[in-house]
């Protein structure tokens, strides 16, 4: 059965968060190439509703299509009240409580809030915006460093591009990685982007003496089951323990090992996924070294021990065979 995901568009709307749930959920498809996902849009009675460059939208639906929609996404705003104080309509706020899962891009992110939805639960926004947030929703568990927060059915993301990261994920966890990968390549974009919107956030650019880090980082990819202290990384980039980690913070926007350990549970979701090796082995190849390490790491990431991570995936592969062997 297909996936409606209704777009809700407010006035001062961000013109790429409104494109991104259209671009990237339509290219999500079955192996046969049936897609995954409809995608419709809506506003509040169904008015034009118009952005800061220069045009307008009329959407096809008012709220009364937020019914029949499994996934509710809020593109980001530039503008109006609720970036202003913080609030929103009644009308809005009513027509966002109990929906099945709601996500925001962006500032999208000031509505879930205003609307209560985000009281006690983590949460991210732009950076720039962070303090702003911060101040008009205290309660929020507001987290300006990463890329975007899964917490179940409500997830929100970052600036502009989070929200092409942010869809992908949900893809993933609709569908399964393959599924996002194919729908990255029709988008040509990655499937992942490394560290979160810390690396992004406006501050002096790092002088040029002694060079980057990146020769680096290429050696740690390339080596992560090897134990890699700080001090041996701060060696093959010939500098010293103190510039080396200033340094990669500069570029990353995280510690060496911060930015190591999510390399390595990356590796490990990837092999947890797409092999029948065991925890064990998973977590040595990822450089976790014990199976306890594997379990406790991947639990502070995305919340599960490793074979319910595997359980997951395994099941939206089964899924999607069996739709396919029906067919055939």
């Amino acid at each position: 059965m297909v996936h409606r995901i209704a777009v809700l568009v407010l006035d001062h709307f961000a013109p790429l968060d409104l494109g991104v749930p259209g671009q990237v959920f339509h290219a999500a498809r079955t192996p046969s190439g049936e897609r995954l996902y409809e995608v419709v849009t809506c506003s509040e009675g169904r008015m034009p509703v118009r952005c800061e460059a220069g045009y307008t939208v009329l959407p096809d639906h008012d709220l009364d299509v937020l019914d029949t929609a499994d996934t509710v996404v809020v593109p980001g705003v530039h503008g109006g009240a609720v970036l202003r104080d913080g609030t929103i309509s009644g009308t809005l706020r009513a027509a966002l409580q109990g929906r099945p899962r709601v996500m925001s891009i962006c500032t999208g992110s000031f509505v879930l809030a205003a609307a209560g939805l985000l009281d006690g639960r983590p949460a991210t926004t732009h950076w720039a915006e962070a303090p702003r947030f911060a101040r008009l929703f205290p309660r929020v568990a507001l987290n300006p460093d990463v890329l975007f927060v899964d917490d179940g059915d409500v997830l929100t993301s970052a600036g502009v591009a989070a929200g092409l990261d942010l869809a992908l994920h949900v893809i993933r966890r609709d569908h399964g990685s393959e599924v996002a990968n194919a729908a990255a390549r029709r988008c040509v974009m990655p499937p992942w982007r490394e560290g979160g919107q810390a690396q992004y956030i406006d501050r002096p650019l790092p002088d040029e003496a002694g060079g980057g880090t990146a020769a680096t980082r290429e050696y740690m990819l390339a080596n992560l089951d090897a134990p890699l202290d700080l001090a041996a990384l701060a060696e093959h980039a010939k500098m010293s323990i103190r510039t080396f980690t200033r340094r990669f913070r500069e570029e990353t926007g995280q510690s060496p090992a911060k930015w190591l350990t999510g390399q390595r549970v990356r590796h490990a979701r990837h092999l947890l996924e797409t092999t029948d090796l065991g925890v064990e082995e998973v977590a040595r190849r990822a450089g976790f070294g014990t199976a306890v390490s594997l379990r406790q790491r991947l639990h502070a990431a995305v919340g599960v021990a490793p074979l319910a991570y595997r359980r997951t995936f395994r099941a939206a592969d089964h899924v999607r065979a069996a739709a396919a062997e029906e067919k055939a």
